[in-house]
């Protein structure tokens, strides 16, 4: 049903959640998997210049390379595609790459890297289920034993 797969990620533990649903659903389709992060940036400052919202960029985008690598390696047929955007503008970005590789559906986590942020940004998840073209499967965080 679902040829061509995009996960989203932040490199959060929500993201990471949502990657085995995603990779079953690249595996049932037999299609690709686009791997998606899209790095958020401050807004310009006086003196012109824009500095990544998260201090940990290189950190983060290491462990999406290495992701994308174990995917590839395990027979998933994984890119990577890197965007940007201004803090704020990520599912934007998102909803266009998956528009214009023709996925079929978008597999993202409900949180992100921080609850505040999604809390005053209105969070990715949220925007991309309004804006996007195609399906959005947001795989909610486990929940506490007990529950």
């Amino acid at each position: 049903m679902y040829k061509h797969v995009l996960w989203a990620t932040d490199g959060s533990e929500a993201a990471d959640r949502a990657l085995p649903h995603a990779k079953a659903l690249a595996a049932e389709g037999g299609g690709p998997m686009t791997v998606v992060y899209c790095e958020e940036f401050t807004l310009p400052g006086k003196g012109g210049g824009s500095l990544p919202v998260h201090a940990n960029e290189d950190e983060v985008q290491t462990k999406i390379d290495q992701q994308v690598a174990e995917l590839s390696s395990n027979g998933t047929r994984a890119t990577l595609t890197k965007t940007r955007s201004q803090v704020g503008g990520a599912a934007h970005a998102i909803a266009e790459l998956a528009a214009q590789s023709h996925a079929d559906v978008i597999v993202v986590g409900t949180r992100g890297r921080t609850t505040l942020a999604g809390l005053l940004l209105g969070g990715v998840t949220q925007r991309l289920l309004h804006i996007a073209h195609c399906p959005v499967l947001a795989v909610p965080p486990d929940k506490p034993a007990g529950d």
